[in-house]
């Protein structure tokens, strides 16, 4: 019995695993360093207590994400667009480790990357502070002076480069193929993420030296990942058919969207890098926002004649964590429950908006919800933050300039994502197809992509197998 059962090996996965081997070795050659996990007495237990939690935190915002947008699909696609997001705390991991966090926080370059080599297979990265002085050669990465491992920071990153791609997904479900789609996830991991991390959180990154400040992930995980969704709907085009395009589990919305809730106190909770007032602020703002925009949407889609629906009351919430992200910590409460108000109801005229679905087929609306909350979230950041930073600055910037600093960062982050993830949808389709042929999609992704299957689904045919480039153009033309 042969121990391979494909009749001819595909030359992307074949590549795929020679890279993987070659990491592996290279591993072995990597010295991490004499005693480098030795923890020193400079350190604030309860900080590194509270941020180990809020890494856990964070990673499980992922599996939430999967159940999220797993539940809004149709019953054939439902694996699929879980494993579409599951996937990616393989990937993006084995990338931040290798390389990913060297382009994000290492030395600068330019003010727009950081050195690949200064932590390249994480050497280096142990239990020294964050910001310790006595690091010769070292990046100074610390968005504040905090006394948490590098290790630790790094682990705590990691899960916002591994959210962020898989936010992008839920615009191009149900068609996208499942290789064409890991590498451009991978792609956009090192060419947009990565860029956009250092710019922000990197003390001497582009929009830091602006003054312009995101407290977790406005810019660089919800604007971008929503930018570069938008890009997504129009390269992939609408599906040849939405029939029966009702959620297969409005149950795994619900767990999916409890998940993320609970998940979003460590992502924004954690952002303050200590167990400190940030922290606390930080944590009753995000339920704050997200509880308002969950009564909001519910009422206000009552008031346009929509009946109170579980989806809703999701998506809601989520939208909420979405809004108060980019400055959640510097924020009174009573400003928490005006930003989720306001983004609210833009976000829900936006995606109820009909010539927005006419014009491209945003499957799961992530440009109306994570995109525009995070915009409107940073234009918020830009009035109601410059107080917490003016206060002991002297040569903080005026509250003007302030605000037309984050607008002008906006503007040059849409610009930069769209184009590049424009261009990254391109090049990978050129490597491997990315829409997936007519008969795979009335088949269903979870069939056609994965031969699985989700309970009884309410399709007929056979899986086929992945198919060729010329059986994908075929497809193309037919649709």
């Amino acid at each position: 019995m042969s121990f391979f059962t494909a009749k001819k090996i595909d030359l992307g996965w074949l590549t795929a695993f020679v890279l993987m081997i070659a990491i592996s070795v290279v591993g072995l050659f990597v010295s991490p360093g004499e005693g480098i996990f030795d923890m020193p007495n400079d350190h604030l237990y309860a900080n590194v207590a509270w941020m180990i939690t809020a890494t856990i935190f964070v990673l499980m915002m992922t599996p939430g994400l999967s159940f999220f947008y797993g539940g809004m699909v149709r019953v054939k696609n439902v694996i699929s667009t879980m494993l579409q997001s599951f996937i990616v705390m393989g990937f993006v991991s084995v990338i931040w480790v290798v390389f990913g966090f060297s382009l994000a926080f290492g030395n600068d370059v330019w003010h727009v990357i950081g050195n690949p080599a200064d932590f390249f297979m994480f050497e280096n990265v142990g239990v020294l502070n964050v910001t310790d002085p006595s690091r010769e050669g070292m990046s100074q990465i610390g968005i504040a002076t905090t006394t948490i491992p590098l290790a630790l920071f790094a682990l705590f990153q990691m899960k916002f480069a591994i959210i962020t791609p898989s936010l992008i997904t839920g615009s191009f479900a149900e068609r996208v193929h499942f290789a064409g789609y890991l590498l451009f996830m991978v792609l956009w991991t090192v060419f947009v993420y990565c860029p956009l991390a250092h710019c922000t959180w990197h003390p001497d990154g582009l929009f830091a030296m602006l003054h312009v400040h995101d407290y977790a992930g406005g810019i660089v995980v919800h604007a971008a990942s929503g930018i570069a969704a938008l890009a997504g709907a129009i390269f992939l085009g609408k599906r040849s058919s939405k029939r029966d395009a009702k959620p297969a589990n409005v149950p795994f919305v619900l767990l999916g969207a409890a998940l993320l809730w609970l998940g979003w106190f460590g992502f924004n909770g954690g952002s303050s890098l200590a167990a400190d007032g940030i922290a606390v602020s930080a944590f009753l703002n995000t339920n704050t926002a997200a509880a308002t925009a969950m009564v909001t949407w519910v009422v206000f889609d009552a008031l346009r004649g929509h009946k109170p629906s579980a989806m809703g009351a999701a998506i809601g919430a989520v939208v909420g964590l979405v809004a108060i992200t980019p400055c959640a910590g510097w924020v009174t409460v009573g400003q928490s429950v005006f930003i989720a108000f306001v983004i609210t109801i833009c976000c829900n005229m936006a995606v109820s908006w009909k010539s927005y679905g006419q014009m491209l087929d945003d499957a799961l609306d992530v440009f109306p919800t994570h995109g525009l909350g995070g915009i409107l979230g940073t234009v918020l950041t830009g009035i109601f933050a410059y107080d917490f930073f003016a206060v002991g600055d002297a040569e903080m910037i005026s509250r003007t300039e302030y605000f037309w600093n984050h607008i002008l960062v906006l503007l040059m982050v849409f610009a930069y994502t769209f184009l590049m993830s424009y261009g990254l949808y391109w090049i990978t389709n050129k490597l491997v197809p990315l829409r997936v042929s007519r008969r795979s999609e009335e088949i269903g992704l979870d069939r056609s992509q994965h031969d699985e299957e989700y309970g009884i689904e309410g399709v007929t045919g056979l899986a086929e197998d992945t198919p060729t480039v010329d059986e994908w153009f075929r497809g193309m033309e037919e649709s």
